[in-house]
């Protein structure tokens, strides 16, 4: 039975219903949920650094509130994300979601990437003397490189999927 013989039968919908990505939400929510640690993390940080003074540079202090800010960003965009996913959207929607994975991408990298500058690259328990926090810094700076995999993932899988739905 073809196409249009299907349609005059009364059927109103095609045989071949758009597909739904089943991962998207997946690893979307397993962002949120990184992120939420790295938010509380950096926030408890935020908050000693601004109430004892007691950082070792401004740079860990400024590094601190921006993966502070990032964790913010990503949290309430990925959530617009996920809830925004099921509609069907325009060309300007995929514009848009394009732009918002390539700036959380973006902030991840740059955030994880100075942290880790600040932090040495070799951040470990042995090093309380020079930092206040080591634990909470090494697992920031953890965090910060979980979250900006899963990103990168993400931003390459969905390009990837714009780029074989274009042909």
């Amino acid at each position: 039975m073809d196409f249009d013989t299907h349609m005059r039968m009364g059927h109103s919908r095609p045989l071949h219903r758009p597909r739904l990505t089943p991962w998207i939400p997946v690893v979307f929510s397993l962002i949120i949920f990184c992120s939420i640690i790295e938010l509380s993390i950096s926030a408890w940080l935020t908050s000693r650094f601004t109430a004892y003074h007691n950082y070792f540079s401004i740079a860990e202090r400024d590094r601190t509130r921006f993966l502070l800010f990032t964790s913010a960003w990503t949290i309430v965009f990925s959530s617009f994300y996920i809830l925004f996913f099921y509609l069907h959207g325009s060309a300007l929607g995929s514009v848009v979601s394009h732009i918002f994975l390539f700036l959380t991408w973006a902030f991840w990298t740059a955030g994880a990437t100075s942290i880790t500058t600040v932090l040495s690259g070799e951040l470990n328990r042995n090093t309380p003397n020079v930092f206040a926090y080591p634990v909470q810094l090494n697992a920031l700076q953890g965090f910060a490189w979980v979250i900006e995999a899963l990103v990168t993932f993400s931003l390459l899988a969905v390009l990837i999927r714009s780029i074989i739905a274009t042909r």
